[in-house]
């Protein structure tokens, strides 16, 4: 028996899992640490890793479950990569790292971003670039030129924290047209690397990693990295890419109108459009998609992401006299549409990009001491969070995007059949919940390095748990959200 590796290097832990490379069946996923990683942050609004500490925790990982499940090196055939996106690594000559890493929660670069969209021109970085450059991986990299100038004079490369992974793995240094992407560093229009922002960033195109393709032999295992890692020298790496797009492809998403969603921590909606043009480039990202070809089809992946969505039930969880979410839902089941009147505006993870960057906090409104219980607070958070997705959907629909086909993870908050009911019936689209995660998505994209999109659509056909149906009976959620709106209309005003 042959088995595909995926690695998903998360900012809290790595997962590593298997599958065999015939049929796509997952074999077993563990993970290291099995405590949170270490974050650095030496300032308020920053967050650093160190590249080694991932490529450590990545070695551990492979052997355990090498170990556990009885794997021979010999018999791993590929090795897939999915990776936290927008994150800086920037090495020496000889491959070391010159800093920690600057990673994706990192808020640092934040005005250097916001002055580049103006002075590059906001309507060049929306129709090259279908983005501000924001606090993305080049505003990051001009960060370091600005205020440790010494570091930036000795690199030799940058790179995506995926592409560090691959490198310890293979001593060879590339990324691919999607992480460049995702870093800001791509011109759409020109089908190339971007000349303005390097121009205007004052960052040479010699610390640009070589190009390969997202789905392809990137490289192999060296003998330096198989004493390390416990795989077979030569065993090629033949997939890489950011954790959103990743995640979209372990869904089987590929297509323009196909939409992934994510309801963790924070929330995720990942719609695939082969349409260039932006109207919410201040709202919505987007970047090269895992199948965006140069010369080719254009792929993009139109991401909105709300900070405000799993972390507010996991609040409640923790502050209500409950012991689990299973109990958090059947509480919230017993309270009817709309939590009895009861509003919470989920926004209390810092800053929302689609609320124009205003960081507005959580608010529990029309909450009644005599009458309303912990009950009502868990419907009224489902219903809140649910709402946000909602809203965030109907920005992406400004933007172009007509939903035919969204699917889900089976994570926390795709669970609760109120929450994905709620989504469901106000947007009136089927959601088809899927039992994967992206480890496993990275391991099965290895079958795709000759393009077999047919051999890895039949890995899915085991994972399909349910599909949620819009409801007939819409009325109660569309008085309940357009009351959400009107609560969520006045903070934002009074916060103007």
């Amino acid at each position: 028996m042959k088995y595909y590796l995926g690695i998903d290097l998360g900012s809290s832990s790595i997962k590593i899992a298997l599958v065999e490379s015939d049929t796509g069946k997952n074999v077993g996923v563990v993970q290291e640490p099995e405590q949170e990683m270490s974050m650095y942050a030496f300032k308020k609004g920053w967050a650093e890793q160190k590249p080694e500490d991932w490529w450590n925790y990545a070695c551990k990982g492979i052997a355990k479950i090498k170990k556990i499940h009885n794997i021979s090196k010999n018999d791993i055939s590929g090795i897939g990569i999915s990776y936290q996106m927008h994150g800086l690594v920037i090495v020496d000559v000889n491959g070391k790292p010159l800093r920690k890493s600057i990673i994706w929660c990192d808020s640092r670069a934040v005005e250097i971003g916001n002055t580049a969209y103006q002075q590059i021109g906001s309507d060049f970085c929306d129709k090259h670039l279908l983005n501000s450059p924001a606090n993305f991986t080049a505003s990051k990299l001009k960060w370091v030129k600005e205020n440790e100038p010494d570091v930036f004079d000795n690199i030799f490369k940058f790179m995506l924290p995926g592409d560090y992974i691959a490198y310890r793995f293979s001593d060879i240094i590339n990324t691919t047209v999607s992480g460049l992407s995702e870093g800001v560093f791509w011109d759409f229009k020109e089908d190339d690397v971007s000349s303005s922002v390097l121009n205007y960033f004052g960052i040479q195109q010699s610390l640009v990693p070589e190009i390969v393709d997202t789905f392809s032999q990137q490289g192999t295992v060296s003998a330096k990295g198989a004493e390390q890692c416990g795989l077979l020298e030569g065993t090629p790496i033949l997939y890489r890419a950011g954790d959103q797009p990743n995640n979209a492809l372990s869904l089987n998403v590929f297509h323009p109108g196909e939409v992934a969603a994510t309801g963790g921590t924070s929330g995720v909606v990942y719609a695939i459009t082969d349409n260039l043009s932006v109207k919410e480039s201040s709202k919505v990202n987007n970047f090269a998609h895992v199948n965006y070809k140069k010369s080719g089809t254009k792929n993009i992946g139109k991401l909105l992401c709300i900070n405000g969505a799993g972390i507010q039930y996991r609040w409640l969880l923790n502050n209500l006299s409950v012991s689990s979410y299973e109990e958090m839902n059947q509480l919230a089941s017993e309270v009817a549409v709309g939590s009895d009147g009861v509003c919470l505006i989920p926004f209390g993870n810092g800053a929302e990009r689609m609320l124009s960057n205003k960081d507005v906090g959580t608010s529990i409104v029309n909450l009644n001491l005599n009458r309303h219980s912990t009950a009502h607070l868990c419907r009224a958070a489902l219903e809140g969070i649910a709402f946000s997705f909602v809203y965030g959907i109907e920005i992406m629909k400004s933007d172009g995007i007509e939903a035919k086909v969204i699917r889900a993870g089976n994570d926390n908050l795709f669970r609760s059949e109120i929450f994905a009911n709620t989504i469901s019936t106000l947007i009136g689209q089927e959601i088809e919940i899927y039992n994967t995660t992206g480890a496993i998505g990275a391991a099965r994209a290895c079958a795709l390095k000759d393009g077999n999109f047919d051999t890895f659509c039949s890995f899915m056909k085991n994972d399909h748990v349910m599909t949620y149906i819009p409801l007939k009976d819409k009325t109660g959620y569309e008085i309940a959200y357009q009351n959400w709106k009107k609560e969520l209309k006045r903070i934002l005003n009074k916060n103007n």
